[in-house]
């Protein structure tokens, strides 16, 4: 039988790309049950033929383009373990700049009223849910399936102020107003060549294709946002890199006031985001 190094070298080799080693090592934690420090101070153990079929079959999935993410059934996002199937959007580290957005605008002890729409995984609510437990959160997500894993994402972490209701966007808010509304939702152009590339074949494309600028959905959460936001209350909204100077127009013409867009870790405009003026 091979050992754990052997198996990994092969591995590392066969995946390429830069992130071959962390995927190798991932998959054989998952499949294998072998810890990543465990990988290197047994490094010369030998793993049982079941063990070695089981880390073969995942490699495999991985070479014929399945997701990392919906091969081991998990992902990290901000300081959480989230469980990822393909009926939901896969979190993203650019997702947590709308996070660290929305964090540094509600106050430590706010009891906020905080709506996340389109909530996929949970990943979002649950991040500013743990960060501000005094604030109560609703997400909202138009897919049956995808509530049910945030549901299940927020009971394994013990996370008790969300409340999850099925519809579309702010439609099932109805009368509610909320002190902060933010949305990472679909924002990629319909013809857009990426979407034969990489994980985006695996993931659902209803939350990934929004109209022939990509800006259909942003649309219409900010038309919305007027009759759903209190008086001060913000706005936050993930897009595409090449889409802030769009989205900040169509937040100035909706009238919203302290407009921003920040920058993601690769130093692309990712979040923008406005302020309801007060009324009167």
């Amino acid at each position: 039988m091979p050992t754990i190094k052997q198996l990994l070298t092969e591995a590392r080799t066969t995946l390429k790309g830069p992130d071959a080693g962390l995927e190798a090592e991932l998959l054989m934690e998952v499949f294998c049950g072998v810890s990543r420090s465990r990988q290197f101070s047994h490094a010369d153990d030998q793993l049982s033929e079941d063990k070695v079929e089981q880390y073969k079959s995942a490699l495999e999935r991985r070479l014929s383009g399945e997701p990392l993410a919906h091969i081991t059934g998990r992902r990290g996002f901000w300081d959480v373990d989230l469980q990822v199937t393909p009926d939901v959007l896969i979190p993203r580290p650019d997702t947590e700049v709308l996070v660290e957005q929305a964090l540094k605008r509600i106050p430590h002890d706010a009891d906020w009223q905080i709506a996340d729409l389109g909530t996929g995984s949970g990943a979002i609510a649950i991040a500013i849910a743990r960060e501000r437990p005094q604030s109560d959160i609703t997400a909202t997500d138009n897919s049956a399936a995808a509530l049910a894993i945030a549901r299940e994402n927020a009971r394994v972490l013990g996370v008790k102020n969300i409340n999850f209701v099925a519809g579309s966007w702010g439609q099932p808010l109805q009368a509610q107003r909320f002190d902060m509304i933010l949305s990472n939702p679909p924002y990629i152009r319909a013809d857009d060549p990426h979407l034969a590339e990489g994980d985006l074949l695996s993931e659902p494309k209803q939350a990934l294709v929004s109209g022939s600028d990509g800006l259909d959905d942003i649309r219409q959460i900010i038309a919305d946002s007027n009759t759903q936001l209190k008086p001060n209350g913000w706005l936050l909204l993930e897009h595409g890199y090449d889409q802030a100077a769009e989205v900040m127009d169509l937040l100035q013409h909706a009238d919203l006031k302290e407009i921003f867009t920040e920058k993601d870790y690769g130093g692309n405009d990712r979040v923008s985001g406005g302020r309801r003026q007060l009324e009167g």
